[in-house]
């Protein structure tokens, strides 16, 4: 982070803000209120937003978006083509709502990128770079270093109406993945994401920064925030400091108190139809019954109701995590076709379908870019357990809203599913796409804590897809 005339300040008042009972999440916040009021890129441009939905272990494309039926066996699967409401496009049988929006939808069948393990393959995806390790799993997770795609876009925009400019939800599951991809990386935790919880058994959502401690009522916290003004007024800071540095103290308290916010997570007062329309039902068609599967699929569509919330209500840029760990995800090494029949697909399917109509009901869905992907796809050829293996070398992602061009197709893979055979696009294009969409120039530079510079995205915007 630059410079600054508050950079002397920050280290003295830490000790204040403990003091004064804010706490952990006090001083988290003054980082990000100093970031966000220190950018020297910061920009006014009209209201945009992206809704990033990962689908953590990796989707298989040929179950998914691109279909191969005059395949051999061993690489076509067990699944059918559909045809959808975009002339001439097919994709799996088991997406038949998706199949219907695909008119409003685009698909990119030519993704690839180098790495064949998890953790640097989601570090790519989410930032548009491979990490300096190279393509290597971490059980010490190492510390994140490019910045995610939100934290970029929080950097280089100013959203002064807004109280939380990057939000990531579920935030906490049970044995979720660790990976170091989805932080501010060199800019600072002051641009990590907002930390949304998903609750399986109750399909709710809160945010735990939000929630005062019992023992600190309202009371305390204006008796503690008179006893800060106080120090403040005793130091010796100049004055236009002093005044900036209220200011900051005054944004830290509102959002403590942001009724706005906690407004846009009380998912409770979607209607009833909303919900179910989302994906609330506790059983299928099948009439499976409810188990913790079957509440994790649920809460995968109602994230996504919660992210429409979150965007309605002026969060520029959402994270949405589609993933356990090594249960019930996307990394169907074995029993693929029926992973994805039964627990993965359908879910998906409703949840995506009903956020891109619901947006465009609401008239959002031309300023909001949805994009679904995993960090890689699946092998061509099925293995000796009826699974797909990890496989980067070519796989789909879907976009949506933002100016997209429904119906469109970029890319080609060869015959089996295996490589680029026409149009090949990386992370770094993704990364450069998203950017494009909230007027930023893939080639603006921010810095490193050493000062180094670097381009925000090394890719080009997949222009062809808009229009």
């Amino acid at each position: 982070m630059p410079e600054t005339p508050f950079s002397s300040l920050r280290d003295s008042r830490r000790d204040w803000l403990m003091r004064c009972g804010i706490g952990a999440f006090g001083w988290n916040l003054w980082q990000t209120l100093c970031a966000r009021a220190d950018s020297a890129h910061a920009r006014e441009i009209a209201p945009r937003a992206c809704i990033f939905v990962f689908l953590y272990g990796g989707p298989s494309h040929l179950e998914t978006f691109d279909p191969k039926p005059a395949a051999p066996a061993e690489i076509r699967g067990e699944f059918q083509p559909i045809a959808t409401a975009a002339p001439g496009v097919i994709i799996g049988e088991h997406l038949p709502h998706l199949a219907r929006v695909m008119d409003r939808v685009a698909l990119v069948r030519s993704m690839h990128h180098t790495n064949r393990l998890h953790d640097s393959a989601s570090i790519e995806t989410f930032t548009g770079r491979q990490a300096a390790q190279g393509d290597r799993e971490e059980f010490a997770p190492i510390p994140q270093f490019f910045p995610c795609h939100g934290a970029v876009v929080n950097q280089l925009r100013t959203h002064r109406q807004c109280d939380v400019p990057h939000a990531l939800l579920p935030w906490i599951f049970h044995n979720v993945i660790d990976v170091p991809c989805q932080g501010g990386g060199f800019l600072g935790t002051a641009f990590d994401p907002f930390g949304i919880e998903g609750d399986l058994n109750s399909n709710s959502f809160n945010a735990r920064l939000l929630q005062r401690p019992d023992t600190l009522p309202g009371e305390r916290v204006l008796s503690r925030k008179e006893l800060l003004s106080a120090l403040d007024q005793n130091a010796s800071i100049p004055e236009a400091d002093a005044r900036r540095l209220e200011r900051l103290y005054e944004r830290a308290y509102s959002l403590l108190d942001s009724q706005h916010l906690r407004d846009a997570l009380q998912i409770d007062r979607e209607d009833e139809a909303t919900r179910r329309r989302y994906g609330l039902d506790a059983s299928n068609d099948s009439g499976e019954v409810v188990t913790p599967i079957t509440r994790l699929k649920n809460l995968r569509g109602q994230s996504l109701l919660q992210a429409r919330r979150l965007v309605e209500a002026g969060v520029p840029f959402v994270n949405v995590n589609d993933f356990r760990q090594q249960g019930q995800n996307w990394d169907s090494h074995a029993q693929n076709f029926e992973q994805h029949r039964r627990h993965l697909l359908p879910a998906v399917d409703r949840g995506l379908a009903t956020l891109i109509e619901d947006l465009d009901e609401r008239g959002l869905l031309e300023t909001t870019l949805v994009v679904a992907l995993g960090e890689f796809g699946r092998t061509p050829v099925i293995n000796g357990n009826a699974g797909r293996d990890h496989w980067p070398d070519c796989y789909s992602i879907l976009l949506a809203g933002g100016g997209i061009r429904g119906g469109a197709v970029l890319g080609a893979s060869d015959a089996h599913g295996a490589y680029p055979d026409r149009d090949p696009v990386t992370p770094g294009d993704l990364a450069a796409t998203i950017y494009a969409h909230f007027g930023l120039d893939p080639a603006t530079e921010i810095h490193d804590h050493t000062g180094r510079h670097w381009r925000i995205a090394e890719g080009r915007p997949l222009l062809s897809l808009f229009g």
